[in-house]
């Protein structure tokens, strides 16, 4: 039998091949535009731009973590100029059912505010990025992006980055959340993580989604639900070896989506 790591693999890797009935050949330039959103230098001396694409209707993006059914962004800068730190701001995502499967994403658009920290400030940072991402509708397909862009002066405020930026989820010391913990218990092949969340309601179903510092974790067998006053939230966390393993709490992070708003929480005390 496939452990649940190899098995996550491979539905990535036939996610990037049509499936079901015949559909017409399809260019990645059909389905996905970008751009570079220049957007203004901040007070701080870093540059809040944006990635802003267009997906063709019906289509989707993945986010950070994409789920069990998708494919993560990636992102390769190195052939900026005056760049020393680059920082995502990504708006709340919303969670797609695939054949089954959950995935995690972006409909139709996604604008992602990014800031750069330049290297020498007061200067241009010429921004070179070749960016992978999978898209999605019948069938799934990895696209290659290549960007550029000059970002000099002052800029000026944009609202449509602005609008992303209010989507992006709130830290949890700023949302009602009274306190936290998680407990762990070791599984067959990892261990499954429990957390308990006291935080008010965000409205509509509430799901909790995990991340652990090492993206080769799969995390599986999610699920939430109230109890008084928390939210219980657990999953099943299978590194490669498929074996029980010590995690790093404080390096995980937890976010909760609800129906328009979402709460992202760092670290996880033991309970």
């Amino acid at each position: 039998m496939m452990t649940r790591p190899i098995l996550a693999v491979a539905l990535a890797a036939l996610l990037l091949v049509p499936y079901g009935a015949a559909a017409a050949p399809l260019s990645p330039d059909e389905v996905v535009q970008a751009e570079v959103l220049p957007g203004w230098q901040t007070p701080e001396g870093t540059r809040m731009a944006a990635l802003h694409l267009h997906l063709a209707d019906h289509w989707k993006t993945y986010w950070r973590s994409p789920g069990d059914a998708g494919v993560p962004p990636a992102f390769d800068w190195s052939g900026s100029l005056n760049l020393q730190k680059v920082a995502f701001h990504w708006p709340r995502p919303t969670v797609f059912d695939l054949n089954g499967m959950e995935s995690v994403g972006y409909m139709h658009d996604l604008v992602l505010p990014i800031e750069f920290t330049p290297k020498t400030p007061g200067q241009p940072v010429t921004v070179k990025a070749t960016v992978d991402i999978g898209v999605c509708n019948d069938i799934c397909m990895p696209v290659q992006l290549t960007l550029s862009a000059v970002l000099d002066g002052a800029g000026a405020p944009d609202p449509v980055i602005r609008a992303a930026l209010d989507k992006v989820p709130t830290p949890a010391d700023k949302a009602g959340v009274t306190g936290f913990t998680c407990s762990v218990t070791p599984i067959k092949d990892g261990v499954h993580l429990t957390a308990r969340i006291a935080l008010p309601p965000q409205g509509g179903q509430e799901t909790a989604l995990f991340e652990t510092a090492d993206p080769a974790v799969w995390v599986g067998g999610t699920g939430s639900a109230r109890d008084g006053g928390d939210l219980v939230a657990g999953a099943d966390l299978v590194p490669s070896e498929a074996a029980p393993f010590v995690l790093d709490r404080s390096k995980l992070t937890i976010t909760v989506l609800g129906q328009d708003r979402a709460v992202e929480l760092r670290g996880c005390p033991a309970g």
